[in-house]
Parts: structure tokens; sequence; C-alpha cells
């Protein structure tokens, strides 16, 4: 099974980070995409979801907290995770939120030197904890290079 997301928004709230005891922090923030369509009549139309994001290990979220503000544009690539808890009615309630694997801000720096880097949950050398030169959680190894150049469309059995 798959669970991925990618999302390019912008932060609704500059993002809290919460430090523990172990040496750990996470970082919460908002961030709000928007999509545009032209309805019946052919006007355009705007729709905003809000999704709760997450960055879940010390190092991407001092990152966050040091570099994204409220209305700051990022990339972020991650997974779902819904959890639940008991309110204080004792209701229970669920929440899902975007857990960051990865993120790259997009607005170009103040300094005009451009955009910002990549955070990343693994390897590579932007940024990241681990080693390697991929983006990924496994510490360093290199993700396998596939090559899809030698196959033909006729190969695939896939219907489009």
């Amino acid at each position: 099974m798959i669970n991925k997301v990618i999302l390019i928004g912008r932060l609704g709230k500059d993002p809290v980070v919460k430090h523990f005891q172990n040496d750990n922090a996470i970082a919460e923030f908002s961030l709000a995409t928007t999509e545009n369509y032209k309805d019946r009549e052919g006007k355009w139309q705007e729709i905003t979801d809000w999704h709760n994001i997450k960055v879940p290990n010390k190092f991407m979220a001092e990152r966050a907290e040091k570099n994204l503000r409220k209305g700051s544009q990022v990339y972020i690539e991650g997974k779902l995770r819904t959890r639940s808890y008991d309110d204080k009615d004792g209701n229970k309630r669920y929440v899902t939120e975007v857990v960051v694997e990865q993120f790259r801000m997009l607005d170009k720096r103040s300094d005009g030197q451009g955009g910002g880097g990549d955070y990343n949950q693994g390897g590579g050398n932007n940024y990241s904890q681990g080693g390697g030169n991929n983006y990924n959680q496994g510490g360093g190894q290199n993700q396998p290079q596939y090559d899809n150049t030698s196959s033909s469309p006729a190969d695939d059995d896939l219907p489009f």
C-alpha cells in the first residue's frame, strides 16, 4: 500500500515548535492549498483546503521554525496520519495530519539568493539527517535507479 501526500501551499500561521525532554522536537502549522476551476457558467471559482502539518523530527522542525513564516510558500512530501483523542467532555475526536518527510521552501530569500533548501529525514546533502545522496528515510542508502527507457509502450498493460 502507498501512503504518499504531495502538497504545494502557503502557511496559515508561523510554525509552532514543541521541544521534548528526550532532545526531540516537532513543528506544527496549517497549510492552505487552492484549486481553481470554471463553473458551468464559465466563471472562475476557487476552493481552499486547509491541512494540518506535523514536522516530526528536531532537525526539520528547527529549520521550519527558522525559515518558514505565515504566508510562506512551501512544497511538502509526507504521509497521512489519523489519530484520535478524547476531548474535555469525553467525546472521541479524530485529527488527520500530514506527517512531513521532506519539505522545500519555494519563496525567494530576502537576500536575493533565490529559494531555500530541501529539508528531509534521511539521506541527502541538502540539510538532512543521516548520510548519502538521495532523499530517503533509510539513513543514507541509495535508492535503486530504474531505467525505464528500455521498455516500449507495448510492454505495459496499462489502459492509458
